[in-house]
């Protein structure tokens, strides 16, 4: 007996043809505000990662129709479709390799301010932890056991899939933005959404 699953992630031309043949297909972008302003996908709107959970269970009442998740890779959109699946929303899909995919293929986008990905932030922040307890343990004995404390919570993110880091990060004004989730939410419930 075989089952007829749907998928739960789509490759960049599966996404162009949905969302150009059907009008149903909402596009949210889970990343932070600033990276969404950086580059989009025209028509997307802009619910991060943090909001879905906050609002999930009105996104699964007002949900009127297929959602397409993106964000930069694909992991943050993988964790937003797990948990509205959990709630009671399957009928989500994944960009597979988020908007790098989407960009390196060639599919338009709209351009805005340039901002730093979160992932770049977050590579970034370690990266200068580690440094700076290295170039600290010159002065003060024992202060490189905070790079290697930054070392063991970067294994613990790969290994979990999970970035504290990255989350704390996302709380900062730089990567709030301009992300209205009413109107995100708003959008969501809209039952058929005319593309442009």
């Amino acid at each position: 007996m075989t089952m007829n699953v749907p998928p739960t992630t789509v490759d960049v031309t599966t996404a162009r043809a949905m969302i150009a043949s059907d009008a149903g297909v909402l596009v949210v972008d889970v990343r932070t505000a600033a990276e969404f302003e950086t580059a989009h996908i025209d028509g997307a709107i802009n619910l991060p990662l943090d909001q879905v959970d906050v609002h999930l269970r009105r996104i699964v009442a007002d949900a009127g129709g297929r959602l397409l998740l993106i964000c930069q890779s694909g992991n943050r959109a993988d964790k937003a479709r797990q948990r509205l699946c959990e709630a009671g929303l399957p009928d989500t899909v994944v960009l597979s390799g988020g908007m790098n995919s989407w960009i390196a293929s060639g599919a338009p986008v709209i351009r805005g301010r340039r901002k730093w990905s979160l992932e770049r932030q977050v590579r970034l922040v370690a990266g200068g932890l580690v440094l700076t307890s290295i170039v600290a343990d010159l002065w003060l004995p024992g202060a490189r056991f905070a790079g290697a404390l930054i070392g063991a919570g970067l294994v613990f993110a790969s290994v979990t899939d999970t970035c504290a880091m990255g989350m704390l990060l996302s709380r900062l004004p730089y990567n709030r933005g301009r992300a209205d989730a009413a109107e995100a939410l708003a959008c969501i419930a809209e039952p058929a959404r005319p593309r442009a």
